[in-house]
This record gives structure tokens, sequence and C-alpha cells, in this order.
């Protein structure tokens, strides 16, 4: 949790300071969105390989070498300027455009996170887990900020400013793989586990067919995508691009601490499917504001409700599938996740260095309310274990 926490913080701020830094060295949107989508690429191929390594090297040994590529990606971001060495630091580091996690860490913590705890327990568990990382990353958000407020007092430029957080981002890496390298012991004392897909796979291939809709729509609208069309659309500063991330990953902290009550509630599939829908219609509101202090209004009310489906989501998946096949499972639904969103934040860096208008916004809603829908329809008459217990 503790790691989960730190890598959040780093993600919180990366990916806001990513977008102006790449402003600032004089690269355009399209350039923006391009190396977003490299490093969901990456992302993607990365989870692939965990995923088919998990059951040999053990997930411990993965967690460690994911820690030591994260402290290679923030020397390499400050150490870059040219756009082509930054694109190959992106593509093959941990660099997180999204603000959310998807990087390779994220299947093997869930899977861990699963095995940990019994099925009742399970949603409230992942909830935990995701509210740590949006309240770290709430305050990473917050912390963007920094070369903006302290530059002028410091008398330092901003670029410089900027090239020392990404060698925090690297500090914060070793701190994590300082928590992970007690794992190693563990891992060589305990069984691995059997690896690949058994009776779930139709189950598992089917929920990440959908999950790539979901994250091809999630694309448009990465933290540093949003936060271009915001510099764009509304000539908003990095300082107050940081306070605002900063209410929106606490909102979506709130979001997180709410998922199991409602899923306990309502079910699964229900809490996915009915929170997601009016966040999904309050984004394309956002884009059609026509002042900022109503697209932020919008912006926020969709925070409140746009996370409920991530713990519940994670739960789901562990509760269709049997033991043994969850490291395979968490990143099989992760992989087609991070391709189908790689494509994407390309695309909405072209739409913005088109127009400043917020088609991105409106693109990712109207696909994340086809999924929704998708969702409802297939998995709505699947029984879970205990779900009418199911925390």
């Amino acid at each position: 949790m503790f790691a989960k926490g730190m890598r959040a913080f780093g993600d919180g701020y990366v990916s806001i300071l990513l977008p102006a830094y790449l402003l600032a060295l004089g690269f355009g949107p399209f350039e923006v969105g391009a190396l977003a989508s490299a490093a969901l690429f990456g992302s993607a191929a990365l989870t692939a390989a965990t995923g088919s390594l998990a059951h040999r090297a053990g997930m411990g040994a993965l967690l460690v070498a994911a820690a030591v590529l994260m402290v290679l990606t923030g020397i390499g971001l400050a150490s870059l300027s040219d756009y082509w060495p930054l694109l190959l630091v992106a593509a093959v580091g941990t660099v997180n455009p999204s603000g959310g996690d998807v990087s390779l860490f994220r299947p093997l913590e869930e899977a861990s996170l699963a095995d940990a705890a019994p099925a009742t327990e399970r949603t409230t568990l992942f909830s935990r887990y995701h509210l740590i990382g949006a309240l770290a990353g709430a305050a990473g958000a917050q912390f963007s900020a920094l070369p903006v407020l302290l530059g002028p007092a410091l008398a330092a430029e901003p670029l410089p400013a900027m090239r020392a957080m990404f060698a925090l981002y690297a500090v914060l890496g070793v701190a994590v793989l300082l928590l992970y390298r007690p794992m190693l012991r563990l891992a060589a004392a305990a069984p691995r586990p059997a690896g690949g897909l058994g009776p779930s796979r139709r189950n598992v291939v089917r929920l990440a067919a959908l999950f790539s809709i979901d994250a091809f729509a999630g694309g448009f609208i990465v933290q540093s995508i949003l936060a271009l069309w915001l510099f764009q659309a509304f000539d908003l500063s990095l300082a107050a691009a940081a306070t605002l991330f900063l209410c929106i990953n606490a909102l979506n902290a709130l979001s997180l601490a709410l998922a199991p009550a409602v899923a306990r509630r309502f079910g699964l599939i229900n809490t996915m499917v009915f929170t997601h829908l009016p966040s999904s219609m309050l984004l394309i509101g956002a884009a059609l504001a026509p002042t900022l202090w109503l697209a932020v209004t919008f912006l926020l009310l969709r925070a409140l409700l746009s996370q409920m489906d991530v713990p519940t989501r994670s739960a789901f998946v562990m509760a269709v599938v049997t033991p043994p096949e969850r490291p395979a499972a968490a990143s099989l639904t992760m992989v087609p996740r991070s391709l189908a969103a790689a494509a994407s934040p390309a695309v909405a860096g072209y739409l913005l260095a088109l127009t400043a208008f917020g088609w991105p916004l409106i693109v990712c809603g109207a696909l994340k309310i086809a999924y929704d829908l998708a969702l409802l329809a297939s998995f709505r008459r699947v029984q879970l274990p205990d779900e009418r217990t199911h925390e």
C-alpha cells in the first residue's frame, strides 16, 4: 500500500508536468499526444510480459524489476530534452500519462491483494488500495505547481525546476524498490502460481474486450490530455491546473471510498454501470460548457462518480476466475486495456492541434456510454460467489 501511494504521487505530478514540459520545449499538442500513446503502448507490452512471467520469476522479483525501471525512467526524463529520446523513455519506462494506474505494477499488486483477502472483503480491500492511490495522486497533482510557485522566489528557471521534479520521480522509485525487496525472500519460500487461464478463459476474454472499449475511450482524456485541453481551451495556468486536479483526485478518492458500500447494496455490475453512465454524460457536458467555471463544475461532479467502477471492476475480475488464474487474468484484462488506451491520446492530440474544442471529451463520453450498456447486457446475469455479502 505504501508503494502504491509513492507511485501514485509520482504519477500525479508527472502526468500534469509532462505536457507543460513538452510545450515549454517547443513541442505541440500532437507530440504530447504521441508521447502519451507511446507510454501506454509500452505499459501494455510490459504488462503482457508480466502476466506470462509471473508464474516463473515470481511476483516479488517482477515488482523489484519494475521499481528499477521506475528509477531509470525518472533519470531519463530529468536528463533528456530532445523529443525522440523522451519518446523512447516513455515507451520503455513507467511514464503514466493517465494519472490512474496503468502500469505493470498493477496486475502484480492486484493478484497479491486478491490472494490476501476472502471474497466478502475483496472489494473493500481494492477500494483501500485505489483510495490510497487517488489521495496520493491528488497530492502529486498539487505538487506539479511547484516550479511555478517556487520559481520566482528562488530565481529558478521553469525547465531546470521541472527536470528536478523528474529526478525526484527516480528517488521515489528507489523508495518503492526498498519496499518491495523483502518480497523477494517471501516469494522464494512461496509456491509459484500455476499460470495461464483455464475454466475462466471465456469470461476473461469477454471482459478484456469490453474493458478495451472503456480504455480506448479513457485514452482521449488521460490526465495529460485533459490538462492540455484546459491549457488550450481556457488558457489555464499550470498552478490553476494543479489545484483543479488536486480537487478532481480528491473527489476520485471519495468515489473510491464509497464504492464498497454501493457495491454491497446494488452489486458489482450495477455499481460499475450506473455510476459510470452519469459520469460520461457529465464529461460531454464539460466539453460543451461555454465557460471555464461551468466546465470545471462538470469535471468535479464527474470525479465524484467516475471511480466507483475501479475497485468493483478489480473485484469482479478476481471473483469470476479461480485463484490460480488470478495473475494471468489481471494481466490479460489489463493488456488489451493498455493497448486500446494507447491509440487514443495521439488522436486526441491531433484533434486538439486542429481545434481547442473538446472533441476528445465528447468522443470519450459517447464510447464509455456504449461500453456501460454492453457490459450490463453481457454480465448482468452472472452470479458471483458470496455476492449477497460482497464488500
